[in-house]
């Protein structure tokens, strides 16, 4: 069965899912309701489903790490200030 990434198929204990990545040895699909699950491609068995995948919500942007470590550093000054006095 000719799968390429991208493609939407159907797993008989999952569900639908989108093809993340595939290679000879793993396969990986993100699913409508499962999440992510790993196959060995050569066992793994998909039929190409019906339809489109549906829109995922996008998770909210997570901060950077100079965001996080500003952050950190603004609440020692805070706490060392709080101590001093």
């Amino acid at each position: 069965m000719g799968l390429k990434a991208g493609q939407y198929i159907r797993h008989s204990k999952y569900g639908t899912g989108t093809i993340v990545e595939l290679d000879e040895d793993r396969t990986t699909v993100d699913f409508d309701t499962a999440g992510v699950k790993k196959f060995v491609t050569s066992l793994a068995t998909f039929e190409i489903a019906e339809g489109q995948a549906p829109k995922k919500k996008r998770a909210p942007a997570k901060r950077g790490a100079k965001a996080l470590a500003a952050k950190a550093l603004a609440a020692q000054a805070v706490a060392a200030k709080a101590v001093a006095t």
